[in-house]
């Protein structure tokens, strides 16, 4: 008799099964809800994709609702074995487990003993587009071409994209509402949640992941170099997929998502450039990011390399984005606390170059970041939080601190012509809080930035000592009120 395979809630795609007729288990642990606020939206989805996956398992699968993981287990009698777990946690909980079998990892392209391997040949820090170049050669995917980032076609406006159908609906159906009614009944219970309910906006199921990749392939792929890097109010998800959550739940296998995007390129449906920077996405930084989960144990969670020890203001924590002015944070936040999403670019120069500027714990954000989004995972927050928002010292890895002024913000997007402050601005009522921010946070890591030649330089150019001291003064008077 075949073993009972648990799936996890972020394995949840056919690929994490063989057999047909492999019994499964599917376990909700309320203490994961209880042990801290999650945003209400998350919750929902995490809970219906459980459920719906058991609904479509039929008599194979027992859903058992519980505590805690070990108190389902306590109620299986058979032989019990899972996937390799997506976190050092459940990993070290699955090790405790007398009898549980963990199988090799699923759901991600490059072998970790391959990764290893190449990383261990670099001679010198490890870095995402050499990474990307092994994979494409490794796995035969449009051979990256030679040169980085700079060879990219990358947008200097915020110019929507031509129109597009909607992606397909979610409709939600009666297992949403009984989540729905669920999650009310556990609020009543004490349980707290951040962000505003509202309809199920992202795929719960393996067949609804697959029509909103069927879409994107048709619709926004083709102009997605032109529009990955910008930020509309008019447009959260441009030329983006929307799809992180469902690779997150294991609903989509990266692979053959990764291999449709390549004959997109071949029948001409979409061009190189743009299918080459999707797949810099999937095949590169979501397999690097992965990989240095497991490569190397991160030690920098507490400080990073960056001054940063203020605790997250409450009005941050608790997404109230109606107490802020400044347009681009206002609507990014108002965003998360809507709908639990926003794509990679408002996340790093609006969300995390805010944090970053004021040294905001990391540690904090990194658990922010996995709360509030609906694809939130610790692999990801730790390595893209850390590394590329605040600069951490990831090891052995090349990681930069992800700081800009407003007028960058500016160049990429439609914010600030409606916004009541000047991005040029660093003084006065009418100066950026991102870019006031910009100065404070370069003259108080002074010594930290000379080996960033980037920073240096704008360090350089902003160093008058009068002008430098109205900053910092103005900045400290702000301290953690919103912007």
């Amino acid at each position: 008799m075949s073993p009972r395979r648990w799936l996890l809630a972020d394995q949840l795609g056919p690929h994490f099964l063989d057999d047909p007729d492999q019994p499964v288990l599917l376990v909700e642990a309320r203490e994961l809800f209880r042990r801290r606020p999650m945003h209400r939206q998350r919750a929902h989805l995490i809970l219906s994709a459980l459920r719906h996956r058991a609904a479509e398992l039929g008599e194979r699968a027992l859903l058992l609702r519980t505590g805690t993981f070990r108190e389902a287990l306590d109620r299986v009698t058979e032989p019990v074995e899972m996937c390799h777990p997506h976190s050092r946690a459940a990993l070290r909980f699955a090790r405790s487990v007398p009898g549980l079998a963990v199988l090799p990892p699923r759901g991600f392209v490059t072998d970790r003993a391959d990764f290893a391997a190449w990383a261990d040949r670099q001679p010198g820090p490890l870095r995402m587009t050499d990474f990307f170049r092994y994979a494409s050669r490794r796995h035969g995917v449009l051979a990256a071409p030679d040169g980085d980032e700079a060879s990219r076609c990358r947008p200097r406006s915020a110019a929507p994209t031509r129109p597009v159908p909607p992606p397909p609906r979610v409709v939600e159906d009666d297992i949403d509402a009984r989540v729905r009614h669920d999650l009310d009944r556990w609020a009543a219970d004490g349980v707290r949640f951040v962000g505003r309910d509202g309809p199920r906006r992202f795929p719960a199921t393996h067949a609804e992941a697959q029509a909103r990749l069927a879409h994107f392939l048709r619709h926004r792929l083709p102009e997605y170099d032109r529009y990955a890097d910008v930020m509309s109010v008019q447009d959260p998800l441009l030329a983006h997929s929307g799809l992180s959550s469902s690779f997150t739940l294991g609903l989509l296998d990266p692979e053959p998502a990764a291999r449709a995007a390549e004959r997109a390129w071949r029948d001409g449906s979409a061009p190189r450039a743009a299918v080459e920077a999707f797949l810099r996405g999937l095949l590169g930084w979501r397999e690097f990011l992965w990989q240095l989960y497991w490569y190397r144990e991160p030690r920098h969670l507490a400080t990073g390399r960056m001054i940063a020890a203020e605790p997250l203001p409450q009005w941050f924590a608790d997404l109230d984005a109606d107490v802020v002015e400044a347009r681009c944070l206002a609507d990014v936040l108002g965003a998360v606390r809507d709908t639990a999403f926003t794509h990679h670019v408002p996340r790093l120069r609006v969300l995390g170059n805010y944090a970053l500027q004021r040294g905001w714990r990391p540690a904090e954000l990194v658990d922010w970041f996995q709360r509030s989004f609906v694809d939130g995972a610790d692999w990801v927050m730790n390595a893209t939080v850390l590394g590329m928002s605040h600069g951490a010292d990831l090891p052995l890895v090349e990681t930069r601190p992800y700081a800009v002024d407003g007028t960058d913000i500016d160049e990429i997007s439609d914010y600030c012509a409606g916004c009541r402050y000047t991005p040029e601005r660093a003084l006065g009522d009418l100066a950026c809080p991102y870019t006031g921010g910009f100065e404070t946070f370069l003259h108080r890591n002074r010594e930290r930035l000379l080996d960033d030649p980037r920073l240096a330089a704008e360090l350089a150019r902003r160093d008058d000592p009068e002008h430098r001291e109205a900053v910092l003064a103005q900045e400290e008077k702000r301290g953690s009120t919103p912007p």
